[in-house]
């Protein structure tokens, strides 16, 4: 009888896990320790397979010493951009996106209409620093901003991979497109599950036996 085949399942990272000091600490002090830490982790789990698309591979060399980044971290961080011009995405999609647009571009308007009745009752300087905060959290929060949120949806939607974000913009799009999500904070716990499974352990010891023979 043949031993069951193992299941590989798919995971797509974005920067946050590395970069945003209120998730990399998890795993490393610094975006190139956190990137060591997971690496440690990460080759001992044969079952999953992780993916960062092209564009948010750029994105976070330019946060770490590349000179400290091992070889075997580009072996085992797959770079790969999402087949755009062949994944399919639902119209409501675009129809919803429409609506949260020009509902946020109203609720910016409201927001400079408020700074404008409330000049001369505070200082300049509170009145456009208020201003800039809400125009921000109405214009960008929970919405994709970039292309390289586009590419994490995407390339997650293609690979039908977890996505591990803090973005609530990707996260709320992944949620309308069916797409696995988690959180980085919770990241470090959800590999750390596969560790003492039988089946990982067993390819393991298999693929580091098969590595001594060839030595």
């Amino acid at each position: 009888m043949k031993p069951a085949k193992l299941k590989i399942d798919r995971v797509v990272l974005d920067t946050s896990l590395f970069v945003n000091p209120e998730v990399r600490n998890h795993f490393g002090k610094s975006p190139t320790d956190a990137i060591n830490g997971f690496l440690s982790i990460a080759e001992q789990i044969p079952s999953l397979e992780f993916y960062m698309p092209s564009s948010i591979f750029a994105e976070l060399l330019n946060f770490v010493d590349e000179s400290k980044i091992p070889g075997q971290f580009l072996a085992i961080m797959r770079q790969k951009s999402p087949s755009r011009h062949e994944l399919v995405c639902p119209a409501f999609l675009l129809y919803e996106l429409i609506e949260d647009i020009r509902d946020r571009i109203n609720k910016g308007l409201r927001i400079a209409e408020k700074a404008v009745r409330n000049v001369g009752k505070s200082e300049e300087r509170e009145i456009i620093q208020n201003m800039r905060r809400n125009y921000r959290d109405a214009l960008r929060e929970g919405i994709i901003d970039s292309k390289e949120d586009v590419d994490l949806i995407l390339l997650a939607k293609e690979l039908d991979a977890l996505l591990v974000t803090v973005d609530h913009g990707a996260i709320t799009w992944a949620e309308k497109l069916g797409i696995r999500w988690l959180l980085p904070t919770k990241f470090r716990d959800y590999l750390m599950s596969f560790i003492d499974k039988p089946a990982d352990s067993e390819v393991l010891q298999k693929k580091r036996k098969s590595k001594s023979i060839k030595k």
